[in-house]
């Protein structure tokens, strides 16, 4: 058995959970907002630092699945502290680079602390939480992921440019020794097994890959055009530079806004939350492709967007819990390669649609994607409706896998 933590102590590990998933995500993306700067320095094209980025991704892709299963039976205690002493260790390296050679492969371990990062702390975080309120307190940590790019990457690049790509690698390497001290205080030691959160509520293997099959679509639609949202912006829309980053400011707020919105109903609407931010990220997405040269609307329905994207990946997330078929910190790894691989592989695609066709018919084929996801999840629910199976039907198996709500007794 896991030993019971007090509300505040369970609260504290969410908080620097979530903090931890801050600073990877504004480390994974930092080099986009810096490559002006580290390109000359490292006499690199823009195009091999924006490699930086892009190879990130497929680390995490290849690498989530088999470090989850060589770690399932270290305490998760331990196996955070050591990743975020790497993330920590991993930063002050790239803060020292003086080669790409070096940088890349700082880049590299951060990526392998990532991926074991995301496959296990879902899991570490909500298993000290009741079964009924886990959906809030997923989209809470999502909340730092969230926020990493509204103000992550923006601090990180205002640094770089104020005093030195390094100082913002170095910065969050001191970030990553804070949290993982934290992690070390405040998680007590237990074996992942007996994690509240080890085994999903209501397992379904078949939905649950089928949720992995439309993540990956979902992602892959959103990445389509996020990742080339600028030359859409500036050469579909025609607003000037100067007001890309308050543009990129609002989907980015709007996505805080999304995430603190799906932590309403991800308990008690499951199947809701996830095809309400599909819907929502279809419409935005044709709308943009419509309507992308009349500039209010492209404002309104950029917002729609940003806040699609992250209440949808919250939502995946709190369904993971409850239909991974066995371990939950598997299954998590199963989202976060789905995850990825939509996330590289729409990246991919608008790059190829790019050169030839524009920035406009991005807008088209990411909601052809994202439809795709619609659909999938939609025929599902209708057929477990058809079946009579609730949304988070738990049969007498899997409810003796439910945890007791937590107590409010004496921290461990």
């Amino acid at each position: 058995m896991a030993p019971e933590l007090s509300p505040r102590r369970a609260w504290a590990v969410l908080v620097a959970l979530s903090l931890a998933a801050f600073a990877f995500i504004t480390t994974e993306l930092l080099p986009v907002g810096l490559l002006t700067r580290i390109a000359p320095d490292l006499g690199r094209s823009r195009s091999q630092v924006g490699l930086l980025v892009s190879g990130y991704a497929i680390v995490v892709v290849l690498a989530s699945v088999p470090l989850t299963r060589l770690t399932q039976r270290i305490p998760r205690r331990q196996l955070l502290g050591v990743t975020m002493l790497l993330f920590a260790a991993a930063n002050a390296a790239a803060a020292f680079a003086q080669t790409y050679a070096v940088l890349a492969g700082s880049r590299l371990v951060t990526a392998l602390a990532q991926a074991l990062f995301w496959s296990i702390a879902t899991a570490a975080v909500t298993g000290h939480f009741p079964v009924a309120v886990r959906g809030r307190v997923v989209a809470l940590f999502a909340t730092g992921a969230t926020l990493a790019p509204v103000l992550g990457v923006p601090l990180g690049t205002w640094l770089g440019q104020q005093a030195g790509w390094r100082s913002a690698f170095a910065v969050l390497a001191g970030v990553g020794l804070v949290i993982a001290a934290a992690v070390l205080v405040l998680l007590p030691s237990y074996p992942p097994a007996a994690g509240g959160a080890a085994r999903g509520t209501a397992p379904d293997g078949r939905r649950f890959a089928l949720l992995l099959i439309a993540t990956a679509f979902g992602i892959g639609g959103f990445m389509t055009l996020q990742t080339y949202v600028t030359p859409f912006l500036l050469d579909v829309s025609g607003f000037a530079d100067a007001v890309l980053a308050p543009l990129l400011f609002v989907s980015g707020a709007a996505g805080v806004v999304g995430t603190l919105a799906a932590a309403r109903t991800l308990d008690s609407r499951p199947v809701t939350s996830l095809l309400t931010p599909l819907a929502i990220g279809t419409a935005s997405l044709f709308g943009l492709y419509a309507l992308g040269a009349l500039r209010p609307g492209v404002v309104a329905l950029l917002a729609g967007f940003g806040l699609a994207y992250a209440a949808f990946g919250s939502a995946v997330q709190s369904r993971m819990l409850q239909l991974a078929p066995g371990s939950t910190d598997i299954a998590s790894a199963g989202v976060s390669t789905a995850f990825n691989a939509g996330i590289a592989g729409g990246s991919l695609f608008g790059g190829a649609l790019l050169p030839s066709s524009g920035a406009r018919p991005l807008a088209l084929v990411g909601g052809l994607l994202t439809l795709v996801a619609l659909m999938l999840l939609a025929v599902d629910a209708r057929r477990a409706r058809a079946t009579g199976r609730p949304p988070t039907a738990t049969g007498p198996t899997s409810s003796a896998r439910q945890s007791p709500p937590a107590r409010t007794g004496t921290p461990s």
